[in-house]
């Protein structure tokens, strides 16, 4: 299992300050009976939540889940914000969770 990401706790208190149950950091998945997989919202691990009984994560092994990409809020608007990456995003329907860091607040659910 890999080691936790400088974002993941940040994340995750977050999440937590916007109403979110963590059910799982970080999530197991095991593929085909064979792979082992560890996805974190920074990169590195999963990390499940749930809220009003919406679920993010891993969608193809838990379909009842949506994945998200967590960003931190300076990062988004220095670059996630530029129109070839707004285009990009659109186009693969990428969802993003725009987090402040320092006061691990969600600051916007994309789209």
């Amino acid at each position: 299992m890999a080691a936790k990401d400088i974002f993941h706790d940040g994340v995750k208190t977050a999440l937590q300050k916007d109403g979110w149950t963590i059910t799982d950091d970080p999530l197991h998945l095991r593929l085909s009976g064979v792979i082992d997989l560890y996805i974190d919202l920074g990169a590195e691990k999963l990390l499940a939540a749930q809220k009003e009984g919406k679920k993010i994560a891993l969608e193809d092994a838990e379909p009842d889940r949506t994945l998200y990409l967590a960003i931190p809020l300076d990062v988004y608007n220095e670059f996630f914000t530029l129109p070839f990456i707004q285009s990009v995003i659109l186009r693969s329907q990428l969802k993003l969770i725009i987090y402040d860091p320092i006061r691990e607040e969600i600051a916007q659910w994309h789209p």
